[in-house]
């Protein structure tokens, strides 16, 4: 289990408490942060089958810390971007379930970070924004795609042009979250869900992780034959016959 000074993490039985810590800074994403969160998601707890991320002090994560800029050419801005992406990557698609507890800033980058996230819960202090466009730059984190597929091309142009913040509410309606409840149950909530989640087919919940993202990139056929070959994978194991099994018995399954 990897703990550093600038994201604390707890295993929970089979879930990995992911916590960014940047006291002060309203958790705002450096290099430091990205590579400590590129770390863990390429090495996560083998017991980990899920992993709940969240910050500390009212703030999910304010995005890029602008105090910490490194002034870099069109080639260094554009490989920063690119490294971005691929933590980004690795978080959507690590294989584990990642539930995202968020209150305060979830803004910018840290906007870009909750979406490649699976469940999003968000209390009432929770502020979506995108403030690039206010700031005379551009997104370079992905929410090009993962925001943009969200709220749809038209409403993220206004929203960036204008830099406009939405609410938990705001947010809810809108999908850039799941959920929205009370001051202070964001963290209760994504336990729940993430025990709930742990208890799924781990193949299943891999699957679900991998294919369904990359079926909407598909064309409608290609997204159906995808479809059949990730039911082929799943319906075929072990642990479809076990809950097939637990089904007919009128009890839990254990999956493997």
């Amino acid at each position: 289990m990897t703990s550093t000074d600038i994201i604390k993490v707890e295993l929970q039985d089979n879930i990995a408490v992911v916590t960014m810590n940047r006291p002060g800074k309203r958790n705002a994403m450096n290099d430091e942060l990205l590579a400590a969160l590129d770390d863990f998601f390429s090495n996560p707890p083998a017991e980990a089958k899920v992993v709940v991320l969240t910050g500390i002090e009212g703030h999910y994560c304010s995005g890029l810390d602008l105090s910490e800029h490194v002034a870099r050419d069109a080639e260094g801005t554009m490989r920063h971007s690119r490294n971005w992406h691929g933590v980004m990557d690795k978080i959507q698609y690590s294989g584990l379930p990642v539930v995202s507890a968020m209150f305060g800033a979830v803004i910018g980058g840290g906007l870009e970070l909750a979406t490649s996230t699976h469940v999003r819960i968000a209390e009432p202090s929770t502020i979506f924004q995108l403030p690039e466009g206010r700031r005379g730059i551009y997104v370079g984190g992905g929410a090009s795609v993962r925001v943009g597929r969200i709220l749809g091309a038209d409403r993220m142009t206004e929203m960036m042009l204008t830099g406009r913040k939405y609410s938990a509410d705001e947010g809810l309606a809108l999908g850039l979250a799941h959920y929205s409840v009370g001051e202070g149950e964001a963290f209760a909530l994504a336990m729940d869900l993430a025990r709930k989640i742990a208890k799924n087919a781990g193949l299943s919940n891999y699957v679900m992780i991998h294919a369904l993202a990359r079926i909407e990139d598909m064309s409608k056929q290609d997204g159906l034959f995808a479809e059949s070959l990730c039911a082929a994978l799943t319906q075929t194991s072990s642990d479809a016959e076990e809950g097939l099994r637990a089904f007919l018995e009128k009890r839990a399954p254990t999956f493997r």
